[in-house]
């Protein structure tokens, strides 16, 4: 039996109603982006995509924190001097291109913490609705790094001056600044969460698959030729930052504190 067969699945799929849902569940590291869970998270992307069953895609989360970016842990786990591999941001970045491309809609449903990678999860979905227990931050200018891979959705979602803000404080703003940002589309109370999210996806179920296909297409057109046009750069910056001296003593000493 190999390693991979044994480790706990991270990203589980279900099918309901013409709805997929896929959920992020690896609690050891808050939702994390790590290789695993981004590997996992793309297979069920594209097991949907290729579902007929399926109309729309939920993305959701355990726990309190829907994903908490980067697994710092696995990002400083490189030797000193030995750089960062570009296999990492590249992965985040053919992660987000998935969603963005995806023929179904893509909803978000956010119940809990958001932060730096994981907030390029929620600017490359269609909808995403959030409860107002939900936080967001891009923190990575704390860590000496910046939000380069994930700026490709990002970026297109918010207004220029909130982008200056939110990328170069690093500061935690809430539910309803996400959406008169525009990074969220709505905010609802947490017991109503589960509710809104149906109501939604019903709505969206009753669409066509071709009217679905095509008109996401329209949508999003701007925004992949974006991301294909950026996604090298992008990558070699993220992967040059997450190697650098700077960024990994600032790591590892997030890490020694156990936050």
């Amino acid at each position: 039996m190999t390693e991979q067969s044994v480790r706990p699945e991270l990203v589980h799929y279900e099918v309901a109603d013409a709805i997929a849902t896929v959920t992020l569940d690896s609690p050891h590291n808050r939702n994390a982006l790590s290789a695993q869970l981004v590997g996992e998270l793309y297979e069920r992307l594209e097991r949907a995509e290729n579902d007929d069953a399926v109309r729309v895609v939920v993305l959701a989360a355990t726990g309190t924190v829907f994903c908490s970016g980067a697994d710092l842990s696995e990002a400083s786990a490189a030797s000193p001097g030995a750089g960062h591999s570009t296999e990492g941001p590249r992965a985040i970045v053919r992660l987000q291109r998935a969603i963005v491309s995806h023929s179904k809609p893509v909803v978000c449903r956010l119940q809990g913490a958001v932060r730096a990678g994981g907030i390029g999860l929620v600017a490359a979905a269609d909808i995403a609705i959030a409860s107002e227990a939900a936080s967001f931050a891009l923190t990575e200018v704390k860590l000496g790094l910046a939000p380069a891979a994930i700026s490709l959705t990002v970026l297109p979602r918010l207004t220029s001056r909130a982008a200056a803000y939110t990328f170069l404080t690093g500061e935690r703003f809430g539910a309803a600044d996400a959406m008169a940002m525009g990074l969220v589309t709505g905010v609802v109370a947490p017991d109503a969460l589960d509710a809104e999210v149906a109501r939604v996806c019903a709505e969206l179920a009753t669409g066509s698959s071709q009217g679905l296909r095509e008109t996401k297409r329209l949508l999003n057109r701007d925004l992949l030729a974006t991301i294909d046009a950026h996604a090298e750069d992008v990558t070699q910056l993220s992967a040059r930052l997450f190697g650098s001296d700077a960024a990994r003593a600032a790591m590892l000493a997030f890490l020694s504190r156990g936050k």
